[in-house]
């Protein structure tokens, strides 16, 4: 089983929702994130006043899967945040050694 993380920009949230309920993904854990990368973040104004942004608004997506699943649900992921400019996230994978669900007491892939 590996651990997708994706952090994305948060416009893309129900593009990339939708792509994976299509592909049959149900499961998805979503937070709110802050953050920069490359870019640094940026200069704003307001009220005459010249101040740094320096963490962008992201979502950080996290859905389990069995291994066969990772390239499939990572290029829907790609397909549907990308919008081909600075900032449109990252995709982390990672292993998963054991999964638990606490309701039922089920293990593995049973309890994703």
């Amino acid at each position: 089983m590996k651990k997708i993380e994706a952090i994305i920009k948060p416009f893309k949230l129900e593009d990339v929702k939708e792509a994976l309920a299509a592909i049959g993904i149900d499961g998805i854990t979503i937070a709110e994130a802050s953050g920069y990368g490359r870019q640094k973040g940026h200069s704003e104004l307001y009220r005459g006043a010249e101040y740094n942004v320096d963490f962008k608004p992201k979502i950080k997506m996290e859905i389990i899967v069995n291994d066969s699943d990772v390239e499939e649900v990572t290029s829907t992921i790609i397909e549907s945040a990308k919008t081909d400019k600075m900032g449109d996230g990252k995709i982390f994978v990672s292993n998963i050694s054991k999964i638990i669900r606490i309701r039922t007491g089920e293990t593995d892939y049973e309890a994703i």
